[in-house]
């Protein structure tokens, strides 16, 4: 078995999701994410046994172009990531009711395909199509089910829309540029190729275009919380959990090895820019009134010093920053879930409207507190395994980078505990909280279990992605 059941089954989902009728919609696309999640899983099993797992087959003869998948611990760790999430985001909308729900469900699994496939992908031009693929899909999720008023809601869509759709053409055009070089768009002829300083730096650039508004890095982060704010928390959970995430692991796939002397001659310029983002992201979440809001600022924080680690070039820095990846991806994901929650039952996002509901659901009260004191990287939590060792690569490079990036746990530590006073402390509210339901229960204690068991046990994740990002090192030094 290949790594394209993975893709099949999420494709074949979407199209059965949409098939299927609203009304089994969501059962249908759970199934579906489900069965690729034990496709991932099986997968995983056969690479720990030294099985090739990749695939390759010719696409195009003229231009040269494969269909082909690289299956590494890097790729399939972000694989797992995705498949592993995306039952419970579909699980956690359970509580919703989607109009034309069918639509909904078949564009949430068309995302995760695109986004699997981005991962996996080790041919330059179907590694394009697959990261534009994933951005029709956010693209009307977030617009025609998202918050609040539709003119805004266009506004900001349409903004991210744009910024991201203009940064992947400087992508596509130094790919169209190494093709005239190498003859193919295969990921080993790329590393391969013997670039002057002048293009290195060009090529470096147009990839840090496309990524940079991706992740986001600021100033390109502008996009970033209204279409959080303004998407249906399913879309957030997908661009927060997940979508960003593909910026990241791009820079080290893509954009390092092939550019690996700009990489250096940039790199503390643009670990500044990453750490300017971690410092202007948790300044700017301490002043939030709306808890969707606080949780994009407070993400901006955390993948700017995810960013700072990739771009250290250390084994260190990118393994700390796959492993953040990871744990940001089902913190925030239970972030966001946590603010759903509260907004299905008092119908406000405003943090002064809330108050006083651990008094009414002590348990929904202690999970969220361990997902705030796992965002804020408690030793203990997956975060603080991910944080720690980012830091610490900072701290090879330059002191300062480490003191500066560090204020992500300081102030993150004073947002999150403060929102969580006045979100879950305080007099009983006078509105009515019911506890959490079997579907919110089970997302919630999933989320949680996985940031503690490998808070505790990491060593499974660091042994799936090193090799690879030893790796990509090579081509690097």
């Amino acid at each position: 078995m290949d790594v394209t059941i993975v893709l099949i089954l999420l494709l074949i989902g979407a199209l059965a999701t949409y098939f299927s009728g609203n009304a089994l919609a969501s059962k249908v696309a759970l199934f579906f994410s489900v069965a690729a999640l034990g496709a991932s899983l099986l997968i995983l099993n056969q690479f720990n046994q030294g099985i090739d797992c990749g695939f390759s087959a010719v696409w195009m003869k003229n231009p040269n172009i494969l269909f082909s998948l690289k299956v590494d611990g890097l790729s399939l760790a972000m694989v797992l990531l995705t498949t592993m999430l995306i039952p419970l985001i579909i699980l956690s909308s359970f509580g919703n009711n989607f109009t034309n729900s069918k639509n909904f469900y078949a564009l949430v699994l068309l995302m995760a395909f695109a986004m699997v496939g981005t991962f996996l992908a080790s041919d330059g031009f179907l590694y394009y199509i697959f990261w534009e693929v994933s951005l029709i899909p956010i693209y009307f999720i977030a617009l025609i089910w998202g918050n609040d008023d539709m003119a805004e809601r266009r506004k900001a869509v349409i903004k991210f829309f744009i910024y991201t759709f203009v940064g992947s053409l400087f992508m596509l055009a130094a790919f169209i540029y190494m093709y005239q070089k190498a003859g193919s768009f295969q990921l080993d002829k790329l590393y391969a190729l013997e670039l002057s300083s002048k293009e290195e730096f060009w090529i470096f650039m147009a990839f840090f275009m496309a990524y940079a508004i991706k992740i986001p890095l600021i100033p390109f982060h502008t996009w970033q919380a209204a279409v959080y704010q303004k998407a249906p928390t399913v879309g957030t959970m997908l661009l927060s959990g997940i979508m960003l995430k593909m910026g990241l692991y791009s820079v080290i796939r893509w954009q390092l090895p092939i550019a690996p002397n700009a990489a250096k001659e940039l790199q503390y310029t643009i670990i500044g820019l990453s750490i300017a983002g971690v410092i202007y992201g948790s300044i700017v979440a301490l002043k939030q009134r709306d808890l969707k809001r606080l949780l994009a600022y407070s993400s901006l924080a955390h993948v700017g010093l995810i960013a700072a680690g990739c771009y250290t070039l250390t084994v260190d820095g990118l393994r700390g920053a796959v492993l953040q990846m990871i744990a940001h991806g089902f913190v925030i994901v239970g972030l966001f879930f946590a603010a759903e929650i509260i907004y299905r039952r008092y119908e406000t996002r405003t943090i002064n409207d809330m108050g006083g509901i651990r008094q009414q659901t002590p348990k929904f009260a202690s999970m969220f507190m361990i997902l705030v004191l796992a965002s804020v990287a408690l030793p203990g939590t997956f975060n603080f395994i991910g944080e720690f060792t980012v830091l610490y690569s900072l701290f090879t490079k330059n002191i300062a980078f480490a003191v500066l990036g560090g204020t992500t746990i300081i102030l993150g530590a004073f947002y999150m505990l403060r929102m969580f006073q006045h979100v879950m402390l305080g007099k009983t509210n006078a509105k009515t909280f019911a506890d959490v339901n079997l579907s919110e229960g089970i997302v919630m204690v999933v989320i949680i279990g996985f940031l503690l068991f490998f808070g505790l046990f990491p060593k499974p994740i660091i042994e799936l992605i090193t090799p690879s990002i030893q790796e990509i090192l090579v081509h690097i030094k």
